[in-house]
Order: C-alpha cells, then structure tokens, then sequence
C-alpha cells in the first residue's frame, strides 16, 4: 500500500476584529455573519455562518426552494429558511446512545413532481430482543410537503442489530440508475466486516422502496450488500464519472479513501494502516490479495465525516476534486485524483470552524459545511467577490 505525495497550504486567519465582530453581532434570519478569508493555492474565499442554534448536526438536504433540511444526532429533523431554524414534528424515536442517532439526508431524486416527495434519512433504529437493547442502522423515508412531514416508511435494516453506541456508518448516495448505496459501520466488532452475511461492515445496495439489489459477486453475501470489509464509512459521494467514493475511519490512524467497486473486499481488519488504540501497534497488514487497498490514506488522526465532488463553476480548479470533512482533525482537505491516486493534497481549513461533519455543494455552487457541535453551525464557503 503506497501513500500519495501531499502537498499542504496555509489557510489565512481571520483579523482579531472581526472575530470580535462575530460575537458582537446577532445573526439574523436575512443575513450571513462574516467568519473571514480563506486563502487557498488557487482561490480566495470567504466563510460565513448561514445558521448556528444547531445540537450536534449531522447532514443536511437541499430543497427545490432554496431552504435545507438538517439532521440532529438527537433525532430532529430542522428546516433552515433564511438562516431560520425551525423543527419538524413526525420524525420516529431514535436510538441516541454514543455515536448513534439520526443520520444521513437525502431527497428522491424526482422530488418536488408531487408523485415522489418522499425524505430518506438513515438512523439507529432500537430493536429490543431477548431482554437485551440492540439498535440497527436503517433506512426510511417519509413524505414530506414542505410544510409538515407525514406518512413514513421503514425500507431497510441491517440484519443483524448490535449493542448501541459505535460506528453505524450511516451515509447515503443515490447512483445514476435511480438506486442508492447505504453504509453500515462494523458496529464495533472488527471481524464483523469479514463476515458476508453480516450487514455490518459493508455498503448495501438498494432500491427506492428500499428492496436489496443483487449486483455484488461476493459469496455467501447478505442481501443487498455490495461491498463488505470496511470499518465506519461516514462519507460517500458519486462524481460525474461515475466513480464512487467513500471515506471512512480506521482506529488510531488509517482514515481511508476508497474507490468503491461492487463486489470487492476493502480489508478490514486484517488489511489496515491503523493502530491499536491502547498499544499504538499496527493492527493488520499493509496489502493482502483479494483486498483492495485504499487510494489515500489520510495523515494523522483525520476522523473523515462527509464527503464531496466539486463540480460547481464558481470552483473553476477544482473541477473533479474531492473535499473531505474531518472531526477529529478539524480539517477540511481538498484531493485531487488522477488515475486511481491522490496527486495533490491541500488543506483549507485547519481548527478555524471546529470538527466538520457534514460537506455539501448547493445547488448555488457554493460548498456548505456542518460542525459537529452543540451549538453546531451550518457553513457556507464561497469565492470572494470584488467590492
């Protein structure tokens, strides 16, 4: 397993003032508050807050409109019009122990045609079984007005729940062909992910109303699943190659970029460039035949949450590249790729906003970022204008 070459830049700190100014000023519904410049290689941008008065956000969807809809890992559903932050009544009882909640957003891809209105979101669902508490990373969706929510529909559920608490995985993408990819985390049970007829630790294909598509060529695999041996995938984005990418967490280093293929196996445990937590030794070996190895491995402790392609004009450079939320790290790295590696490696933000959970381009062409936080902020970044 080879490490790309990376190349970093600073980002430039906002003046002491205008940090002043921030706390100073109160936000409004009509305004975004100024966080200051960000320097990059090739660009000048400028981060503002387009919401705060968040509880630990997790994803966020655009509508049709203009506004989004938020995630909280407590379970609340947020509607932010204007940098307004309401919540919506109807979303279902999640189970919010540790790193479980409510997840990943996502709108069908027809929505707004008054026939496929529906909200997809992924959560830790609680299934009490043999006087044990166990909870399961599911898919459901409901219909949503843009007003009120109303009928739901539970799609899909791992097969197997686990003790509540760790690596759900949990991020949801829709491919071309109208059908979805769900990420499932190993639950923190390592050998898990080498199990096929385990859910846990794999990526699940599936289809509008949630049915397993059977695309994989593993053996012996569950339902649906499309790729196994990954640890905590909590960023998938498809680029317009169709190509699609995950990012997910090793233990004590190893974050991973991966290019997903149906049917193959990522390695996880025994192939992995991460450590033990409590010895700091290596865990697993670096390659092994039949596993595919990651196309990056991240520098440090980057913990990677969200994930996407630019495609926007207002980011005429980074056509094609990929930008990635870190929580632990705090970063925001932007990745380019060229014939299955990483060629290029730029930091653009490093502890300014704090631990980012959630990357999104608008549909403004602007990159929007949540910081997993409480209070947690939505996050607008976007080229600087001239006065």
């Amino acid at each position: 397993m080879s490490l790309s070459h990376e190349f970093q830049h600073k980002v430039l700190v906002p003046h002491t003032w205008l940090i002043l100014a921030l706390f100073l000023a109160a936000p409004t519904a009509q305004a975004q508050l100024a966080l200051g410049s960000v320097q990059t290689r090739d660009l000048s941008l400028q981060l503002e807050v387009v919401a705060d008065e968040l509880s630990y956000p997790w994803s966020m969807t655009f509508l049709p409109d203009g506004r989004l809809l938020v995630s909280e890992r407590s379970g609340a559903l947020v509607l932010v019009d204007q940098g307004k932050v309401s919540r919506l009544d109807g979303m279902p009882e999640v189970s919010a122990v540790a790193q479980g909640g409510l997840f990943d957003l996502t709108l069908h891809p027809q929505f707004g045609d008054g026939e496929h209105d529906w909200l997809y979101f992924s959560w830790a669902q609680p299934a009490d079984t043999d006087d044990r508490r166990y909870d399961a990373t599911t898919l459901s969706r409901v219909w949503f007005d843009g007003t009120r929510l109303g009928r739901m529909e539970h799609l899909f559920m791992q097969n197997k729940p686990a003790t509540p608490g760790k690596h759900y995985g949990g991020r949801v993408v829709w491919l071309e062909d109208g059908t979805l990819i769900l990420s499932v985390g190993e639950r923190g049970d390592p050998p898990r992910s080498q199990d096929p007829g385990d859910h846990a630790g794999s990526l699940i294909h599936l289809d509008e109303q949630g049915r397993p598509q059977s695309t994989s060529a593993l053996p012996d695999a569950a339902p649906g699943m499309y790729s196994m041996g990954h640890r905590n995938p909590q960023g998938l984005a498809l680029a317009p190659d169709g190509i699609l990418w995950s990012s997910e967490h090793g233990p004590r280093t190893g974050d991973e970029l991966n290019h997903i293929v149906a049917g193959e196996n990522y390695g996880w445990p025994e192939v992995t460039l991460g450590r033990d937590y409590a010895t700091n030794q290596p865990i697993g070996r670096e390659s092994a035949p039949g596993m595919r190895d990651p196309v990056h491995v991240f520098e440090g402790r980057f913990a990677p949450s969200g994930l996407a392609v630019v495609t926007s004009e207002q980011f005429p450079q980074w056509q094609g590249d990929l930008l990635a939320g870190g929580l632990r790290s705090e970063r925001l790295v932007r990745l380019q790729v060229s014939e299955g590696r990483v060629i290029e490696h730029e930091v653009i933000l490093d502890a300014e906003v704090g631990r980012i959970r959630d990357v999104r381009q608008g549909p403004d062409g602007a990159i929007y970022l949540l910081t997993d936080a409480d209070p947690g902020r939505l996050l607008r970044l976007r080229p600087e204008t001239s006065p």
